[in-house]
């Protein structure tokens, strides 16, 4: 059985909590989706909206990302392989002690 996606309500409280605990208060934004004509700074109801879109777009795909495993690899050799921490932005500075 497949998931269901959370509402629109759940991600809130999701977005909410997650800037909570960075410290970010989106009630300091203006309410609605107008922008402050004083300071520039976008409305509430669209950042929530901006914050749902980048949520729902890119957190499955990350989820769902697994290491590629060599051709002919056996499935549970890969699946393994797939637990594996993700690529390194410079991974010489971790692989070199393996050899």
């Amino acid at each position: 059985m497949a998931p269901t996606p959370p509402t629109d309500a759940e991600l809130d409280v999701m977005i909410r909590a997650r800037l909570a605990s960075l410290g970010i208060d989106l009630d300091q934004l203006p309410p609605g989706t107008a922008t402050d004509p004083e300071t520039g700074s976008p409305g509430r109801d669209s950042v929530l909206a901006s914050l749902r879109s980048f949520v729902r777009g890119t957190v499955t795909p990350l989820a769902a990302y697994q290491l590629p495993a060599p051709a002919g690899t056996d499935p549970e050799v890969a699946k393994a392989i797939s637990q594996q921490a993700a690529p390194m932005l410079y991974p010489s500075i971790s692989t070199e002690w393996r050899k």
